[in-house]
């Protein structure tokens, strides 16, 4: 793959081990890392930003191939993967660093996002008015090690098997018939 053609983008849609299971699945995405993203201190910690002293989301940065797979199937696939009606949480996971969020790097990107979210709201998929924020990206921190492919490396572990589990099978179906998964 040219790497001169790849493109990046960082949103957060609650736990970033399902959303970057997910994500690392999908032809033309090149990688999904876990980190954080939006808040105001330097190489924060997962306890850190766990306490939402941060102001940093659980974020996932996309790479990615847009000849193989564009910005909107990207968009689709995260408002598939959480719900953006819920404000700082995703089902039992509460607080900031939970948040639904789309850093864009430009103008143009935040209008894409602005009309993803449109789109996605348009849909019917969720009830309810979403609540997904748009903000300039600045910085993406990687997550500790741990946390890159946590769910492959630990998927009997009691959040993996009841939440992440599930969720990756449900992706796994829909968009499986879509014909967007890598081949496993």
């Amino acid at each position: 793959m040219d790497n001169n053609n790849l493109e990046t983008i960082v949103f957060g849609g609650g736990c970033f081990w399902c959303v970057e299971s997910c994500f690392n699945l999908l032809k033309g995405v090149e990688s999904a890392l876990s980190g954080y993203s939006g808040g105001h201190k330097d190489n924060p910690t997962y306890q850190e930003v766990c306490t939402g002293e941060t102001g940093h989301a659980e974020v996932v940065q996309i790479t990615y191939n847009p000849s193989i797979i564009s910005y909107e199937q990207l968009m689709d696939v995260f408002f598939f993967l959480h719900d953006p009606t819920q404000l700082n949480r995703q089902g039992n996971d509460i607080g900031t660093q939970y948040r639904s969020v789309i850093y864009y790097k430009d103008e143009a990107e935040k209008a894409k996002a602005q009309e993803a979210i449109k789109v996605s709201q348009e849909s019917g998929r969720w009830a309810g008015t979403y609540v997904t924020e748009l903000a300039p990206f600045e910085k993406f921190w990687p997550a500790e090690q741990y946390h890159q492919g946590y769910y492959n490396e630990n998927p009997t572990q009691p959040y993996c098997s009841a939440v992440v589990g599930p969720k990756i099978q449900k992706f796994k179906k829909y968009f499986g018939e879509l014909g967007m998964l890598n081949a496993e």
